[in-house]
């Protein structure tokens, strides 16, 4: 008999001797003491029974939340993704082009990768790429601002809020903060240390701006830092 079940029968009980008490019959203490502990270890489980699904429910949406974050981020640095970065900057673009405010972005490629991962290996390319995604969250601290993964040695810091000034001066922190690591790389041309180059753009945001259109930007001024010897950043007018 399940819990329901037990409780209509302790309460139908209690109905019935009510009924034969006021039709005469003499009123049963002992009934009553015994209904009243029935109902009350009823009320005890009940309780365990709810204790027990406020946790699963607290347990449930602590996993939903974690799964949900674990989806938005890049395994290997714990930085957002490139899904993320996507949808995220449609949403920035909208709520920005309301205000006419800015939006800086930063392309930014680690310098000679693949020649790291030849010389070094994938594990020490593992942790150059980790090393220097923490050196990247050094560089931004306002809430808005956030950092994606965009692919392989590929990285992209978007910064709501930010104007030309704004984006260079980040930019500049970038690089100084990446070289400060002095992960070694014997095979950059740039330097004996790892290093990135940066692409950088900003405008004030409208509503038929779209998130490619910005990134795109950044990316032709990434080619151009690279073509001028790497470890520096330009900065791109966006069209």
């Amino acid at each position: 008999m399940d819990l329901f079940d037990r409780e209509q029968q302790v309460n139908d009980r209690a109905l019935n001797h009510n009924k034969d008490v006021r039709n005469g019959m003499q009123y049963s203490f002992s009934e009553f003491e015994t209904l009243s502990n029935e109902y009350g270890k009823l009320l005890k489980h009940l309780r365990r029974i709810t204790r027990f699904s406020d946790r699963t429910t607290m347990d449930l949406f602590n996993s939903n939340a974690d799964l949900s974050d674990k989806v938005k981020r890049d395994p290997l640095t714990g930085l957002y993704n490139r899904r993320y970065l996507e949808e995220n900057l449609a949403r920035n673009i909208k709520e920005l082009s309301r205000s006419n405010s800015y939006l800086g972005i930063l392309m930014i490629d680690i310098d000679f990768f693949k020649k790291f991962n030849d010389t070094y290996g994938h594990n020490a390319g593992d942790y150059c790429i980790i090393s220097v995604a923490e050196a990247f969250a050094e560089c931004v601290s306002r809430d808005d601002d956030f950092i994606a993964r965009y692919g392989g040695e590929e990285f992209v810091i978007a910064l709501p809020h930010t104007d030309e000034n704004g984006a260079q001066i980040t930019a500049k922190r970038v690089l100084e903060r990446v070289v400060e690591r002095q992960i070694p790389h014997e095979k950059n041309e740039a330097a004996g240390c790892v290093t990135v180059s940066i692409g950088a753009t900003a405008i004030a945001v409208k509503h038929t701006h779209i998130g490619e259109d910005y990134i795109k930007c950044a990316d032709e001024a990434l080619y151009l830092s690279k073509q001028n010897g790497r470890n520096k950043f330009t900065f791109k007018k966006f069209n």
